[in-house]
C-alpha cells in the first residue's frame, strides 16, 4: 500500500490507537495514517523531525526549527514544551524509566523531559551532534555521535560513556537496539554497525553510494535499513546477510517503524508512506 500524505514525511511511529503517525519536516505537520489509508493531518510547528509513543498514550516528537518538544493525543490536542534556544532537538525515545530522551543537535547535549515537561539537560563533547537515540537492552539509552562518529551510552542517572566507531568518517546517524545487539547505520561510509556488550565494534559493509539513514529491529531476526542514496530498503540478518528491495527513483527513504498490522512502514521524502509485507 502507497498512500499520498506530502511535506516532506520523515519519521514514524505506531500509536496505540492502531494507526501510523508521521513527521512532514516540509510542511510543519503531524499525519495520522489509518490501516485503511485514510489521513488526517495536524498542524504542530516547524520541523517536526523524530516522533516516539510514550507512556501516557500520546505521540511526542521534536522539533527542530521551534527549538521544542510537542505532544499530540491520538484525538489531535497538540501542545508544546519549549527547551534551550538554539537546541535543535532531533531523536526522541521514551526511556525505560517511563521519562522521553531527546538529543539536542545545536547545543551537543542530550536531554531528559518528564511528561509533564521537567527538563534535564546531560553535556556532551563540543561539536559531537547526536543525532538518533534508542533504549539499549541493558537499560541505558544509546545516541550516536554524528560529527565525532561515535556512539554514546548514558544510563537514567546520567552516567555517560563514549565509544569511538572504528571508521573516523562514518557519520552514524540511525541507531536501534535488537534483543542482545545495538545497530547503527554509518551515512558518509556506507556501513552498519553493531555493538554487543564489551566486545569490539563489528562493521558491515555496504554499498559506498547507498547513504544508510534510519534503522529498526525486524520482528523475526535482524534489521531494517533506509538505503537514501540508493532508493532502497534493506533487510539484513544478524548473520550478515543482506536483501534489498528497490523503490521507485527519488523516493528518498528516511524513516521506518513495524505497524500494530507488524508490517514495516516507510516514510519516503518524495511525500508518500508505504506499508511493506513479507
Amino acid at each position: 500500500m502507497q498512500v499520498e500524505v506530502g511535506g516532506g514525511p520523515y519519521a514514524l511511529a505506531a500509536g496505540p490507537d492502531g494507526a501510523i503517525w508521521v513527521t512532514l519536516v516540509h510542511g510543519d505537520q503531524v499525519a495520522r495514517v489509518a490501516m485503511d489509508g485514510a489521513v488526517e493531518t495536524f498542524d504542530v510547528g516547524a520541523r517536526p523531525s523524530i516522533i516516539t509513543a510514550a507512556r501516557d498514550g500520546a505521540l511526542w516528537f521534536t522539533l527542530s526549527g521551534d527549538d521544542a518538544i510537542g505532544r499530540i493525543s491520538t484525538a489531535g490536542e497538540v501542545t508544546s514544551f519549549p527547551l534551550s534556544q538554539g537546541s535543535a532537538p532531533f531523536g526522541l525515545t521514551s526511556g525505560p524509566d517511563g521519562a522521553l530522551w531527546f538529543t539536542a543537535m545545536g547545543t551537543h547535549t542530550v536531554g531528559r523531559m518528564t511528561l509533564s515537561g521537567e527538563v534535564t539537560e546531560f553535556a556532551l563533547p563540543g561539536g559531537s551532534m547526536p543525532s538518533m537515540i534508542t533504549n539499549g537492552p541493558d537499560g541505558a539509552l544509546w545516541f550516536t555521535l554524528n560529527q565525532a562518529h561515535a556512539i554514546g551510552r548514558i544510563d537514567t542517572r546520567g552516567d555517560l560513556r563514549i565509544r569511538d566507531i572504528p571508521t573516523r568518517g562514518g557519520g552514524p546517524v540511525g541507531i536501534t537496539a535488537t534483543h542482545d545487539a545495538l545497530w547503527f547505520t554509518e551515512i558518509l561510509a556506507g556501513k552498519l554497525g553493531r555493538i554487543a556488550d564489551e566486545a569490539p565494534i563489528q562493521e558491515l559493509e555496504l554499498d559506498p553510494e547507498s547513504r544508510p539513514h534510519a534503522i529498526i529491529a525486524a520482528q523475526a531476526d535482524g534489521v531494517w535499513v533506509s538505503l537514501w542514496g540508493a532508493n532502497q530498503i534493506a533487510h539484513v540478518s544478524d548473520e550478515g546477510e543482506i536483501a534489498t528491495l528497490d523503490l521507485p527513483p527519488g523516493s528518498e527513504p528516511h524513516g521506518l517503524a513495524i505497524g500494530p498490522d507488524d508490517a514495516l512502514w516507510v516514510a519516503l521524502e518524495a511525500g508518500t508512506v508505504i506499508r511493506i509485507t513479507s
